[in-house]
């Protein structure tokens, strides 16, 4: 057996954070965040309210400042992908070849915008949500619950995200004031 210990060192390279390690608060924080979106999707009876957890875990980035832009990309693909997959499941529902046109048409609107791939992506993965998944509810119904979901949990992660900035730097400003006291 060789070994490649280029490989394993790459492997870690991008596993070990250097930049944005994870902490006790940040681990506290997304997993209070995820329960509490879920909670507010349940409250409103949203039949697939898992994904609000979903969607609050993959904004809660290492700052608020980077969530942020992935949050707008998210909402917007979202409601680009639930917009076109209920219109598209009204004349071809669960077609998985309508599915590929709209994908299709979907990107070459993201070209023409200039959109960021992410956007992108977000909106083709709600697209196949609201035309491939068996249900037994319409596209539209589907599309709309989606969007509500993903919008629950990314406001969710924002706000918690603002709310736990605010505390550290008040936690911060306190700790440097109680140290130049002394």
């Amino acid at each position: 057996m060789v070994k490649n210990p280029g490989v394993n060192g790459q492997l870690g390279a991008w596993i070990i954070a250097k930049d944005h390690p994870p902490s006790a608060g940040y681990a506290a924080q997304t997993a209070l965040a995820a329960v509490v979106s879920y909670l507010i999707a349940r409250f409103f009876r949203l039949p697939e309210a898992y994904w609000a957890p979903m969607s609050t875990l993959i904004v809660m980035q290492s700052t608020l400042s980077a969530a942020v832009p992935i949050s707008v990309q998210y909402v917007a693909g979202t409601a680009v992908g639930a917009a076109v997959g209920a219109v598209t499941d009204v004349y071809f529902p669960a077609n998985v070849w309508a599915f590929g046109v709209a994908a299709f048409i979907i990107g070459l609107l993201c070209v023409g915008l200039r959109v960021e791939r992410s956007a992108y992506r977000y909106a083709s993965i709600t697209l196949a949500i609201v035309m491939l998944v068996p249900r037994s509810t319409s596209g539209r119904l589907v599309a709309i619950h989606r969007f509500f979901e993903v919008s629950i949990g990314i406001a969710v992660g924002l706000a918690f995200f603002a709310l736990w900035s605010k505390i550290g730097v008040g936690v911060s400003a306190k700790t440097t004031q109680d140290s130049s006291v002394h």
